[in-house]
């Protein structure tokens, strides 16, 4: 028997329709996307001051409330009056610029150097068995404790500041190098192989991008020790510097003063950081990860 057209029982002819009408929203439902749930979420706009803003607040209550004793630790607002005087007087300007020679000297000489051998050490296996082993025996002694062998070499001056800072910040630029080009995936390596890759195109499209994240790294570490070591050589016989303010301000009491120097050590420490970063996510624009 021949079916009845489909206009005959419209109800009937309808079915399908609705089947598919529902089959293509459930399909619409399924594949809707989702809120994220994973990762940290998506950046805020200056969220890099939620922290030190935070910070401020609590030291400002505190000091207003009598909370905190100010001849221990100054107001927020006894130290910015403070700072106007240095500024006036040209004291404070003169001893930054100091401190950030010193600090450029050393971090410069201590980057190049780590860079250099790890890339000695993680490019050849004699370099690494020439130059790891010696550079794990130098991490092993804080290099503040070779300050009293580096015054004896070099005396008391700007060379013994330098060098110091050098030394400080030269190991985690050249671990975390070293570390990055031997974590390269040896498949990447037996490709190139396979291909008939050159070295100077392996060195520049395979082994210097993978070591470019941990010698980033290792920069961000370096920058950060270059500060905490201007601490302390600049209050050995030093006549200058923010470290030799600090000491000087310790010896009569001016509380104020020291809290200003290590204000003026903490903005150099966020400002550097926060370079190497800017500098970091535009060398490695090419990553996908979840800090951008």
């Amino acid at each position: 028997m021949t079916p009845p057209p489909g206009d005959a029982y419209p109800a009937i002819a309808a079915v399908p329709e609705l089947f598919r009408s529902e089959a293509v929203a459930d399909v619409r439902r399924s594949v809707r996307p989702r809120a994220r749930r994973l990762g940290p979420g998506r950046p805020i706009a200056y969220g890099w001051t939620f922290g030190p803003v935070l910070l401020l607040a609590l030291w400002s209550i505190g000091s207003a409330t009598g909370l905190i004793d100010t001849r221990t630790l100054a107001a927020p607002w006894t130290v910015v009056s403070t700072a106007a005087d240095l500024i006036a007087e040209g004291r404070l300007q003169d001893n930054l610029l100091t401190s950030l020679g010193r600090s450029a000297q050393g971090l410069f000489w201590g980057v190049l150097a780590g860079l250099v051998l790890g890339l000695v050490a993680g490019l050849t296996r004699i370099g690494e068995y020439l130059i790891d082993g010696p550079v794990q025996i130098k991490r092993a002694i804080p290099a503040l404790a070779l300050i009293p062998l580096l015054m004896l070499w070099l005396g008391i001056g700007e060379g013994m500041k330098v060098t110091t800072i050098a030394l400080i910040v030269f190991a985690p630029v050249y671990i975390q190098t070293h570390d990055g080009l031997r974590s390269i995936d040896n498949r990447y390596v037996e490709l190139a192989e396979t291909l008939g890759v050159s070295q100077r195109d392996f060195l520049r499209h395979i082994a210097l991008p993978a070591a470019l994240p941990g010698f980033f790294l290792g920069l961000r570490f370096a920058v950060n020790y270059s500060w905490l070591a201007l601490v302390v050589v600049e209050q050995v016989n030093s006549t200058s510097g923010i470290g030799y303010m600090i000491e000087l301000a310790r010896t009569y009491g001016q509380t104020e003063i020291i809290i200003l120097g290590l204000v003026v050590y903490a903005l150099l420490g966020l400002t550097s950081d926060a370079l190497v970063r800017l500098l970091q996510r535009r060398v490695l624009s090419w990553r996908r990860t979840l800090a951008g």
